[in-house]
């Protein structure tokens, strides 16, 4: 970023986090010294992790007084909505920043769970759990000093996008810096912005076709294995050394950073253009790589994929065709 690529005045930059683990907020930092063309670019006026700002503060500015609102984490309960509300009313553009407000992310693996269940588990089942009388949070309790209030826990984990209207998605956990950069710059010079309710900061291909790793055109798989039940070889395609991968259905932009780190990837930027659901992709080129003979062998392969579900909807099962366990 240049300063003549910089306007004036400042615009106006918020950033939330919702159902997130807070590391797309520290990939914002992560930007190193970028982060000065940023703040050169930009007045934070709303950041909870960083800022002192509080809700009826963002509630009473002008609408659409926020330049670009950087919304990660998922919409797992009431407050989470509210504020996908208030910033979707009070900015000009609003990103979907992350793998869990694009997807749903890994909050959205409890969509497997009804609320009930996850109750249940937490506050009496759990093994440190000592809760004979099965108390359990209430959304308001009333104390000497006035009325103690929490937000409503949702059965669903929810998308930015099912919530509010969404003007660009950023994927990944978190999304790379420097596609953070490119972006941010794209949104104050207006330079290089696609079509609204885009994907930004990915590219148009998977992640197997910026994979170094050595590939053949005949894959095939007897049986799955978990990485640590084999030794990588750290040179050949780990499908075709029967480690689940999940390049095949997502979309590159990452650097292919996890598998050149010699993990396998594991499908936070999403599925590829014209795919909407990279859990039903992954199942589909698993199914051309098993190599059996009859459909008890078929049976026998599949049972070796562990917690296929869990796996192929690692970050996506609320945005997917599922959206959830049927309960």
């Amino acid at each position: 970023m240049s300063d003549s690529s910089i306007p004036n005045p400042k615009i106006k930059l918020a950033v939330y986090w919702g159902s997130a683990c807070g590391g797309c907020c520290v990939s914002v930092l992560d930007t190193h010294e970028k982060l000065l063309d940023i703040v050169n670019a930009a007045d934070l006026v709303f950041w909870p992790i960083a800022m002192d700002i509080k809700y009826k503060d963002v509630e009473a500015m002008a609408d659409q007084s926020i330049d670009l609102t950087l919304f990660n984490g998922a919409v797992r309960n009431s407050e989470n909505k509210h504020m996908a509300e208030v910033l979707r009313k009070k900015s000009k553009v609003l990103v979907a920043y992350g793998a869990c407000a694009y997807m749903g992310g890994i909050p959205g693996l409890a969509n497997f769970h009804s609320r009930e269940e996850i109750f249940k588990r937490v506050y009496e089942e759990s093994e440190s759990t000592l809760n004979p009388d099965k108390v359990r949070p209430v959304e308001e309790f009333e104390v000497k000093e006035g009325v103690l209030k929490i937000p409503e826990f949702f059965n669903d984990v929810y998308t930015l996008n099912q919530v509010v209207d969404v003007d660009y998605f950023i994927p990944g956990c978190p999304p790379q810096s420097e596609r953070l950069v490119e972006v941010f710059t794209a949104v104050i010079t207006g330079i290089g912005l696609p079509p609204k309710g885009s994907v930004v900061g990915a590219l148009e291909k998977t992640n197997c076709d910026e994979c170094l790793r050595k590939k053949t055109d005949n894959k095939v798989i007897k049986r799955f294995y978990r990485p640590w039940e084999i030794e990588d070889d750290k040179e050949t395609c780990f499908l075709e050394q029967g480690v689940i991968c999940m390049g095949p259905a997502t979309r590159g932009g990452c650097g292919v950073r996890c598998v050149t780190g010699h993990s396998p990837c594991r499908g936070c930027y999403g599925p590829p253009p014209n795919s909407t659901d990279p859990g039903a992709k992954m199942m589909s080129s698993i199914g051309t790589m098993i190599d059996a003979d009859s459909p008890e062998e078929i049976d026998e392969i599949i049972e070796t994929i562990v917690d296929p579900a869990g796996l192929f909807y690692r970050f996506s099962l609320p945005g997917s065709i599922l959206g959830r366990k049927v309960l």
